[in-house]
């Protein structure tokens, strides 16, 4: 039977955040949010996506040639336009663009292009206790092919890890947990209205589907973007503390501090930064928020 091909935007190599020892994340593309401090953007549609790098751009016009939409153009003020709405993804200006100032964000790749890319890292993973994590977007937006990833790292004994926003339906994490050795859970605000409000969905399936995981066996490791102004504040952070302390299978709480890395990604995709203004937490702000964990119970880092 063919397996399933799938939609990834980038494949990371000697990855240390991403579980333990030296990891191969893998990106795929598609999410059911749309959070507000997302530094993955390129990742959101499901679709490929193309960028343009004005700064790397040297004006050779060979996109302007094989274009047959009318997708690229200058103007008579000499700025150099592409229009999105005309554009049908055929990449053979991506193709052309010496410069590499237009890129694709998304391809194709079948089970085995990926497996290709892993079997180059195997001794690393052996030698440091890593694996394969898949993270996106969200990596059940494409179930068949990370389920089908899945059983076949598991059938070459690869140690397993997904990266997950928790919105998805518990039937496909079923179908996925008996492959996974590690998950990493991410949890952003336990208001559901305000969850709502910075992500695009209430958070009632994503709590419902951590509890029914904590008793399914595997590790979890939680992962909790600290935003400030958004989910910096006490009784926040005390009600995820507040949430996590029963369940079992929690193995830590990791801390990762906003940063502003993504925000050029937004102009190349000419999106909306909904995040212009917000400066990233200092050291002290993310000590104080784990003293305010700590009492739980709970196993905290704080990551950068």
């Amino acid at each position: 039977m063919e397996l399933p091909k799938g939609w990834i935007f980038d494949i990371k190599k000697f990855a240390v955040h991403d579980g333990p020892g030296i990891r191969t994340t893998v990106f795929l593309k598609g999410c059911p949010l749309r959070c507000w401090w997302c530094h993955n953007p390129e990742a959101i549609s499901s679709r490929p996506e193309l960028v343009f790098f004005a700064n790397k751009c040297i004006g050779c016009g060979e996109c302007f040639k094989v274009c047959q939409r009318g997708g690229h153009e200058i103007l008579d003020s000499g700025e150099r336009v592409y229009h999105r709405e005309r554009c049908v993804l055929c990449g053979e200006c991506v193709e052309y663009c010496y410069a590499e100032a237009l890129v694709m964000e998304g391809k194709e790749v079948s089970v085995e292009d990926v497996m290709i890319e892993l079997r180059k890292d195997i001794p690393f993973y052996e030698n440091s206790d890593g694996g394969i994590t898949i993270s996106g977007g969200e990596p059940l937006f494409q179930i068949e092919f990370t389920l089908a990833l899945l059983r076949q790292c598991k059938a070459e004994h690869l140690h397993t890890a997904i990266d997950t926003s928790g919105q998805a339906s518990w039937a496909n994490y079923e179908k996925i947990l008996p492959f996974v050795d590690l998950v990493l859970y991410d949890m952003k605000h336990i208001d559901p209205e305000r969850h709502r409000e910075y992500t695009g969905v209430r958070n009632d399936l994503i709590l419902e589907n951590l509890r029914k995981m904590s008793q399914y066996g595997v590790p979890i490791e939680i992962r909790m973007p600290i935003i400030p102004t958004l989910n910096d504040y006490r009784e926040s952070i005390e009600g995820i503390a507040t949430f996590l302390r029963p369940l079992e299978n929690i193995t830590r709480l990791q801390l990762l501090p906003y940063h502003r890395l993504g925000e050029a990604k937004y102009e190349r995709l000419e999106r909306d930064n909904r995040m212009p203004s917000i400066e990233p937490p200092s050291k002290e702000q993310m000590q104080q928020i784990a003293t305010w964990i700590q009492p739980y119970g709970l196993e905290v880092n704080v990551n950068g």
